[in-house]
């Protein structure tokens, strides 16, 4: 059963801050935290192709790929009681970059024993501006 989207709330606050881990561990670098997160069969789809859990693990091996970031615009789309796609605009600066870029992120997360984990997340470059809001 798909739920109404929300754009507050418990629910959304609960997977947006799961979704901050990937963030986190990326700005710190911290391949573990981004482990913990991820569901083994994890598939991203991004500007530069498909990765899976290894691929987005093993950008950290050198230590943070992100300098800086904020997440906006967040909304939830629960679907039943064990999934939800959380979208949002992620604006961040790249370790080493002066530039900021903005993207659009949709993210799967599912829930299995008990725990949430991302199961999908497709980035698309953004310009900034929404064209529906």
């Amino acid at each position: 059963m798909i739920q109404s989207i929300l754009t507050d709330g418990p629910q959304l606050d609960e997977i947006l801050s799961l979704e901050t881990k990937v963030w986190e561990a990326m700005a710190l670098g911290d391949q573990h935290s981004g482990e913990q997160v991820l569901c083994d069969s994890f598939l991203g789809v991004y500007p530069s192709g498909f990765a899976g859990k290894s691929d987005h693990c093993a950008q950290l091996q050198d230590g943070p790929v992100v300098a800086e970031y904020r997440l906006s615009a967040a909304r939830l789309r629960r679907i039943g009681d064990a999934a939800a796609l959380l979208s949002y605009r992620a604006s961040f600066r790249s370790s080493g970059a002066a530039g900021w870029k903005t993207m659009l992120i949709s993210s799967l997360w599912e829930k299995e024993d008990g725990k949430w984990r991302n199961t999908f997340s497709q980035d698309t470059p953004g310009t900034g501006h929404a064209m529906h809001e």
